[in-house]
């Protein structure tokens, strides 16, 4: 049961943390993808329908030392107004005298957005006098920032233990995170199929290693493939590899023959001789690529193998695209894997789609409508898959 949606916010006034660091235009400070504050809207609009007041606290961006204009949230406050429909107040600190008296004269149905909380280097630090200073803010604390879930700072894990048990909770937007993350890792319906792509093995072991005790199929796709093929003996000419993982490659084989997991690599791939939107292309097998000759998506016959795959899965879970899609020559084979995902939900499959690249690809393709969940928390999704407790999460379950 949820316990945000039972909770009567009248008259109280809650302390939300959401996760607004969205890309600005360097110039015009205007927002070029509002997603994240979006996926708060429903939060933030149940408190107020409740007849409580709001106290919204984010980072943005990596500012150095102190207070930065081009990190500002002040640039966010027009959008976030006509998003909620209602006049966001601002406060140029998020301890200091005016944060505090702004929060203090909030009034139910009322709007306040902090400063960012990375002006102050113990926001990162997790320094329990800074959180406790943020906590006298509200009444309630409501964590909505999933993104942020896998750090233990102020504002994400640390500000909890200053709200009695009944008044910190999780916003719709971080239920819904941790329900459909649950739901693959723990509950998943077999045949469950794991989609990795990606540059780096390095970037994927510990999420492999731990899906190898729950998948029935994982499909390696993406630059990591070639460590992989490599790893078995392939000649992948200049493909990304990394040579100091080709043992582990080949102990992550060795694991999944023990468990029965099948991997399925890329048989074929989209071959180019530079890496370059404007390079030569050809096909090749992925253990047979000619010497100048790099892989930069999946063949089609990869394709179809892939597709195959999803089509027959109940639980997909999918993280990192099957080549450099960002160029239209190579694709092809993310577009298809998108493609399939979202025929195989509509055929019944519960799917995730999780990860900056993953997420923009369904984005791009049209298919973010079409899947069961797609994950606002890049990193945070990552560690999770990777059985490690996010300190945000654990914070709210003491």
């Amino acid at each position: 049961m949820s316990t945000f949606s039972q909770y009567n916010f009248k008259g109280q006034k809650a302390l939300i943390r959401v996760d607004f660091n969205v890309p600005l235009d360097k110039k015009t400070f205007a927002i070029t993808d509002d997603t994240r504050i979006k996926a708060a809207v429903p939060t933030i609009k149940k408190i107020l329908g409740d007849g409580g007041s709001v106290i919204l606290m984010s980072h943005l961006g990596r500012p150095k030392e102190g207070p930065e204009d081009k990190y500002s949230l002040k640039h966010l406050v027009g959008h976030i107004s006509e998003l909620l429909g209602t006049n966001v107040q601002f406060a140029n600190d998020c301890i200091g005298k005016e944060a505090v008296d702004k929060a203090a004269a909030l009034k139910p149905g009322e709007v306040l957005l902090l400063e960012n909380l990375r002006f102050y280097k113990e926001e990162e630090k997790g320094d329990a006098g800074f959180a406790e200073k943020l906590s006298k803010l509200g009444d309630v604390y409501v964590n909505d920032a999933f993104g942020t879930a896998h750090r233990a700072h102020a504002s994400t894990a640390v500000i909890a233990q200053f709200f009695p048990r009944d008044k910190k909770m999780f916003g719709l937007l971080m239920e819904s995170e941790v329900s459909s993350a649950e739901k693959v890792m723990n509950n998943a319906e077999k045949p469950f199929v794991a989609i990795i792509g990606g540059a780096k093995v390095s970037d994927k072991i510990l999420i492999i290693e731990n899906l190898l005790e729950r998948a029935t199929d994982i499909i390696i796709g993406g630059g990591m493939a070639y460590t992989f093929e490599k790893a078995q003996g392939g000649k992948i000419g200049n493909s990304l590899c990394e040579d100091d993982r080709l043992d582990t490659a080949r102990e992550l084989l060795k694991k999944a023959e023990a468990k029965g997991v099948c991997l399925h690599f890329p048989s074929d791939s989209v071959i180019a001789d530079k890496f370059d939107a404007a390079a030569l292309t050809s096909n090749a097998p992925s253990n047979n690529i000619p010497d100048g000759w790099m892989g930069l998506d999946v063949g089609p016959n990869a394709c179809q193998q892939f597709v195959n795959v999803i089509k027959r899965s109940k639980t997909i879970l999918w993280n990192g695209p099957m080549g450099v899609f960002e160029m239209e020559k190579f694709q092809h084979g993310t577009k298809s894997v998108a493609t399939a995902v979202a025929e195989a939900t509509q055929d019944g499959a519960f799917s995730l789609v999780g990860g900056g690249d993953s997420v923009a690809a369904v984005n791009q393709f049209g298919f973010n409508d079409q899947v069961s969940y797609v994950s606002t928390g890049g990193g945070a999704m990552l560690e999770f898959f990777e059985g490690k407790e996010l300190p945000g999460i654990a914070a709210i379950n003491k």
